[in-house]
C-alpha cells in the first residue's frame, strides 16, 4: 500500500493526511502525526475525505448542449467550440461581456492560471470566487487598518493564548482542528469569550457568551472599546508608536456608552464591562472571528471595529497575541492571494496601479484592462442588465450559493454562454452549454494556503477518472486554443512565475516545500523561513489606522408580515454546497436532510412541533423543511443550513450588499414560519377528534 502525504480538501484549517492508495485506488486517509494543525487527528470530513474521489458521479468527458441536451464531446472539439464561442462574444459585446468565477477548491496555481487568462486574453478584470460571500470584508477591512487582509497569528500558537475571544464563529463545526486548540488552551486555564447570538458548541465551553442580537456587532465591539477608554485600560506605549488617527476614532467611541449599547444589542452592560477588563488586561490575548462577522451590508465595518479593539489594546505583533479571522474553504486565502478578485492581481497589487499593471504587463506580453471589474452580485445583476453574456465557472456552484436564488436562475436563463468546470454535476451545470470535467485534489499536483497563511504541497496519488484533466492543464488548452499559448511542465513552474511576480510568494518554491509543512507567507525570497505571525515591528502599511465606524441596522429588519431573523450557516458534517460531502456516506448518514432551528417561545406561539414539516418564507421565496425546537437560537431568530438543495437557504437570503466590498447580509434576513399544510390538515382532525 502506498501513502501519498496532502492536505484535506474540506476548510481552511489544511490538516495534513496520507492518501492511503492501492492497485490504483483511495481506499482510506490517516492523519499527519506531527502536522502542526491537527497533530495526529481529522474531523469527521477528514477521515472521510476519500470516498467522494470514487463516486459513480465524478464527470468523466467533455460535455456540449446540442438541442437542448449535454453531449459527450472529444476534448479538441469542446475547447475548438468554446474558443469560437468566447472571441464571437467578445467580437460582438465586448471584452466586458465575458465574466469568470475562480475556485477556493482549487489550487493556487490553477487560480494564478485562470486570473491570467482572464486578464491576458478574455481582456477583463470581471473575475471573483466564493471570497466575496464569505471574507471580501475581511480583504476589505484589515488592508485599510493593517495593510494585510490576513490571519496574524499561527494555529500552534493558540493553546498557550491565556484569553481567546471567539465573535461570529461556530468555530467546532467549521473548524474543528482550530477548535481543538482553543479547547487545550482552556484545559491549561485560558479564558474563553464567545459572542454569537446562537448557542453553538464552542459557546458551551465559555467564561461568557454575549449573545447579542443579529446585526449589532458594531454596537458591541464600540461598547467593549468604550468601558477600555474609560477605565484607561488602553495600550497608550503602543497606540503612540505604530498607530494614527485615534484622536477622531475617540470622540465617536464615547458615545457607545455600556447602557446605550445594551439598548442597541440586548447584552448586560455589566458583561460588556467584564469582556473589557479580561480581554485588554491579557497581552496573550488572540481575537477570532468567520462569517458571523463578515456576512452583512456593515461586514466591511465589522472587520475595522475588530481591528481598532487589537490596536487599541495593543494585541497585535506577537507571538498569541492578534487577529484572526477563520477562513472557510481549503484555499480560499490562495486564491485571494492569486488575485481572483476584480481590482487586484497576485499578492493585492491593485490593478489601478499603473507600476502593478506594466509588470504583469512585461511578463504576460499583453496590454491589460485598467478598469476594476465586476464581483460575484455584480455578475448576476450585469446578466438581468444584459450587459454580460457569458460565464465561466471554475468550481463553484453559484445556483446554490448565491444569494436570492430566484434572481440567480433569471440571470442565468439569460446568459448566452456558460462554460462550467467540476469534478461532479451540480445545479449550475443545468444551465451551461460546454462542461469540461476536472481532476479532484487526489488526482493532480500543486499547492493549497490555509487560513493560517501556511502554503503546502498537495500531491498526485491517483489518476483522473476517464477523459478529465486537471484545472490547469484546462486553462492552458483552451488559452492556447484561444491564441495566447501557455506552456508548462507542470505546477511548479507555475509557481515559479507566481513568485517572480508575488513579493509575498517570492520565497515559496515547489522544492520548498518537499521537507516540512508548507512555508507562511509573507516569504520574500529563498532564504527566508516563512512567517508565523504578521505585524511583529510594524504594520504592513506602515502605522496601523483606526477607522471610524458607527453603528447601522441591517438592511431587512423584521415586521409584522416578516417577524422573525433568518441566519445561514454551515453544519458539522457538511460543506457548503453538498457536492462532495453529500456524496459521502457517514456524512450523508449523520445529518440526511435540511431543517431549520426555531426557539420553543416561537415554536410554541407559531404551533409548530419538534420535527414537524414547516414552510419558511421571505420576500424572495419560499422553502418546505424540518423544524427543530431547540434554545439554541434566541427568540426572534431562526436558523437553517445551506447546504441543501432540496430546501436551499439562498432562495430566502438577501441580496443586500455591504457597500464597500459587495458581500451579501446572508446573516439577516426578514422570515416568516408556518406549519406546512399537511400539519395544519392533522392539526384540524386531532382538533375535531378532541371535540367529540
Amino acid at each position: 500500500m502506498l501513502k501519498v502525504l496532502t492536505v484535506c480538501p474540506y476548510c481552511g484549517c489544511g490538516c495534513g493526511l496520507y492518501l492511503h492508495v492501492e492497485e490504483g485506488r483511495i481506499i482510506g486517509v490517516s492523519p499527519s502525526r506531527n502536522h502542526p494543525v491537527n497533530r495526529g487527528t481529522l474531523c469527521i470530513k477528514g477521515w472521510n475525505c476519500y470516498e467522494f474521489i470514487q463516486h459513480p458521479d465524478r464527470l468523466r468527458t467533455p460535455l456540449i448542449r446540442k438541442n437542448g441536451t449535454l453531449k459527450e464531446a472529444t476534448w479538441e472539439e469542446a475547447l475548438e467550440y468554446t474558443a469560437r464561442r468566447l472571441q464571437e462574444i467578445i467580437s460582438l459585446y465586448g471584452n466586458d461581456s465575458i465574466g469568470v468565477l475562480g475556485s477556493a477548491k482549487c489550487t493556487n496555481e490553477e487560480n494564478y492560471l485562470i486570473m491570467k487568462f482572464t486578464r491576458a486574453v478574455l481582456g477583463t478584470n470581471n473575475i471573483d470566487h466564493c471570497a466575496r460571500l464569505c471574507h471580501s470584508s475581511t480583504v476589505g477591512g484589515l488592508a485599510a487598518a493593517f495593510g494585510s487582509g490576513a490571519m496574524t497569528n499561527s494555529i500552534s500558537e493558540i493553546r498557550d493564548a491565556r484569553v481567546i475571544f471567539v465573535i461570529g464563529s461556530n468555530t467546532t463545526e467549521q473548524h474543528p482542528m482550530i477548535a481543538m486548540h482553543m479547547l487545550e488552551a482552556v484545559d491549561k486555564g485560558a479564558t474563553l469569550i464567545v459572542a454569537d447570538p446562537r448557542k453553538t458548541k464552542i459557546a458551551e465551553f465559555a467564561s461568557i457568551h454575549l449573545r447579542h442580537r443579529s446585526g449589532t456587532d458594531v454596537a458591541l465591539l464600540m461598547g467593549i472599546m468604550n468601558v477600555i477608554l474609560g477605565e484607561r485600560l488602553v495600550d497608550r506605549e503602543f497606540v503612540m508608536r505604530r498607530t494614527e488617527n485615534l484622536e477622531i476614532f475617540e470622540n465617536r467611541l464615547r458615545e457607545f456608552t455600556p447602557d446605550r449599547v445594551e439598548k442597541l444589542t440586548g447584552v448586560p452592560a455589566s458583561d460588556i464591562r467584564k469582556v473589557a477588563r479580561v480581554y485588554a488586561a491579557e497581552k496573550r490575548s488572540m481575537l477570532f472571528y468567520a462569517m458571523g462577522i463578515t456576512q452583512h451590508i456593515t461586514g466591511v465595518d465589522n472587520v475595522k471595529a475588530l481591528a481598532n479593539l487589537v490596536m487599541l489594546t495593543g494585541h497585535i505583533g506577537l507571538p498569541m497575541s492578534g487577529l484572526n479571522p477563520l477562513r472557510g474553504q481549503n484555499n480560499v486565502q490562495g486564491a485571494c492571494d492569486m488575485g481572483v478578485l476584480p481590482n487586484v492581481y497576485t499578492g493585492y497589487q491593485k490593478v489601478t496601479d499603473p507600476k502593478a499593471r506594466q509588470k504583469f504587463e512585461r511578463a504576460w506580453r499583453r496590454r491589460l484592462p485598467e478598469k476594476p471589474g465586476l464581483t460575484v452580485v455584480e455578475m448576476t445583476e450585469a446578466i438581468l442588465d444584459g450587459k454580460l453574456k457569458a460565464m465561466y465557472i471554475m468550481g463553484e456552484n453559484p445556483l446554490l450559493s448565491d444569494p436570492d436564488l430566484n434572481q440567480v436562475v433569471k440571470a442565468f436563463e439569460k446568459l448566452q454562454f456558460l462554460i462550467v468546470q467540476d469534478i461532479f454535476p451540480n445545479e449550475t451545470i443545468e444551465f451551461a452549454d460546454v462542461v469540461f470535467p476536472a481532476a479532484s485534489f487526489a488526482e493532480k499536483n500543486g499547492t493549497f494556503t490555509n487560513t493560517e497563511r501556511r502554503v503546502q504541497l498537495i500531491r498526485k496519488a491517483i489518476p483522473p477518472p476517464g477523459d478529465a484533466k486537471a484545472d490547469w492543464q484546462i486553462i492552458t488548452e483552451l488559452s492556447t486554443a484561444m491564441g495566447y499559448p501557455m506552456q508548462y511542465r507542470d505546477t511548479y513552474e507555475i509557481m515559479e512565475e507566481i513568485a517572480l511576480l508575488t513579493p509575498s510568494y517570492g520565497g515559496i518554491l515547489h522544492y520548498r516545500l518537499e521537507e516540512g509543512y508548507g512555508l507562511q507567507w509573507p516569504c520574500p525570497d529563498r532564504k527566508h523561513p516563512g512567517t508565523p505571525y504578521l505585524h511583529r515591528k510594524k504594520f504592513a502599511r506602515g502605522l496601523g489606522t483606526f477607522l471610524t465606524v458607527d453603528f447601522k441596522l441591517p438592511e431587512e429588519m423584521p415586521d409584522d408580515n416578516y417577524p422573525l431573523i433568518l441566519t445561514t450557516g454551515r453544519t458539522y458534517f457538511h460543506y457548503h454546497t453538498g457536492t462532495m460531502c453529500r456524496r459521502t456516506t457517514v456524512l450523508e448518514r449523520e445529518e440526511p436532510e435540511p431543517f431549520v432551528e426555531i426557539n420553543p417561545e416561537d415554536a410554541e406561539a407559531l404551533e409548530i412541533r419538534d420535527r414537524s414539516r414547516v414552510k419558511i418564507s421571505s420576500r424572495r421565496g419560499s422553502i418546505t423543511l424540518m423544524a427543530i425546537v431547540t434554545e439554541r437560537v434566541p427568540k426572534g431568530i431562526v436558523f437553517v443550513p445551506f447546504h441543501f438543495r432540496e430546501a436551499a437557504a439562498n432562495i430566502l437570503t438577501s441580496a443586500a450588499l455591504d457597500p464597500e466590498v459587495k458581500i451579501p447580509e446572508y446573516k439577516v434576513s426578514a422570515v416568516k414560519i408556518e406549519p406546512e399544510e399537511t400539519e395544519k390538515i392533522l392539526k384540524t382532525e386531532i382538533k375535531a377528534f378532541r371535540t367529540r
